[in-house]
């Protein structure tokens, strides 16, 4: 028994016609006939009863007709899913994602993404939203991993959010935490030495912004640090930080204690370029940093991370509120 067999089967038996099943497969009509009967030889009973020209399925016919449908199906899913590996198995990701993203959750998306594509090459430029998003106009990056809102106007950029976070304060786990409690307010940084980040970081501004709105300036001990040079200056003791979460898993030397509310959260989205077609390798990135999120447990998660998709591909939830506030 032939794949091709049971095509021109089931074509025939949704025309009713040898010479329109044989026009639809694109074959001649003795070809097909003959295909036919050979099959018919090879079951053992006739599948059309051509009594005065109409054609008809037999008992046999009818048993066949569902699992020969059910089987070119499955073939034709197979034959889908492989040119998709096989677009994949070779390729490259110009992936850009914030230092926060870097040192967080990134690594163990990457490593587990080329165990699985490892002819795939990927490249990483670290930096903050606006640097990623001018490189992702400018063709440098295929998809960028940006903190929302988007501060450029290019309405060429497609964003799907993908995480919330809470932002915390970070402190060295050596000395007492910074009010004795589970949570702390914004207001009770006032006065306290702040280990800040350089310009362009956007946890920086929406720090800067809440101290204001709380009613005082922050004050800088050390100013103008990247992600890891503030993680460690904190862990020195030079002051207490405003970080994301997922910056202090394995790090034990430092501690993280949520901010109580009004909270601060940011959200994390995937961007890309809405005029550019997504090569395969950067589309399957996309599908496997998706699959990965969905299937992190609330225990790898944490309480101060929240997935926002819903499922593969899919926009957030309608009430989820994509801002830095």
């Amino acid at each position: 028994m032939q794949f091709q067999q049971l095509a021109y089967f089931v074509a025939v038996a949704r025309t009713r016609h040898f010479t329109r099943a044989a026009e639809l497969s694109r074959v001649a009509q003795p070809s097909l006939s003959k295909q036919i009967r050979s099959l018919e030889r090879e079951l053992g009973a006739p599948l059309f009863s051509r009594a005065r020209g109409n054609i008809t399925l037999t008992p046999a016919g009818e048993a066949l007709l569902p699992l020969a449908q059910r089987i070119l199906t499955d073939l034709e899913t197979a034959k889908r899913e492989v040119a998709e590996l096989a677009g994949v198995r070779r390729g490259r990701v110009r992936l850009g994602a914030t230092p926060s993203l870097c040192a967080g959750l990134l690594a163990d998306v990457l490593a587990d993404f080329h165990q699985r594509f490892p002819g795939i090459e990927l490249h990483v430029e670290e930096s903050g939203s606006r640097d990623l998003i001018r490189n992702l106009g400018r063709g440098e990056l295929d998809l960028a991993l940006i903190i929302l809102p988007l501060h450029s106007s290019d309405p060429d950029f497609s964003t799907t959010p993908i995480l919330r976070e809470n932002l915390v304060v970070a402190s060295s786990a050596t000395r007492p935490s910074p009010n004795r409690r589970a949570s702390i307010r914004i207001t009770e940084l006032q006065g306290r030495p702040l280990v800040m980040f350089r310009r362009g970081y956007d946890v920086r501004e929406a720090t800067i912004r809440a101290c204001r709105a709380a009613g005082f300036e922050p004050r800088l001990a050390v100013e103008g640090g990247e992600m890891d040079a503030v993680l460690r200056f904190v862990e020195a003791g030079l002051g207490l930080a405003v970080v994301p979460s997922m910056v202090l898993r394995n790090r034990p030397g430092l501690r993280g204690t949520p901010l109580s509310r009004p909270r601060l959260l940011r959200t994390v989205a995937l961007a890309r370029r809405k005029d550019v077609e997504p090569s395969h390798a950067a589309d399957a990135f996309r599908r496997h940093l998706n699959d990965y999120l969905l299937a992190m447990s609330p225990e790898d998660l944490g309480p101060d991370l929240e997935v926002l998709l819903t499922s593969v591909g899919t926009p957030p939830r309608p009430d989820d509120r994509p801002t830095l506030s």
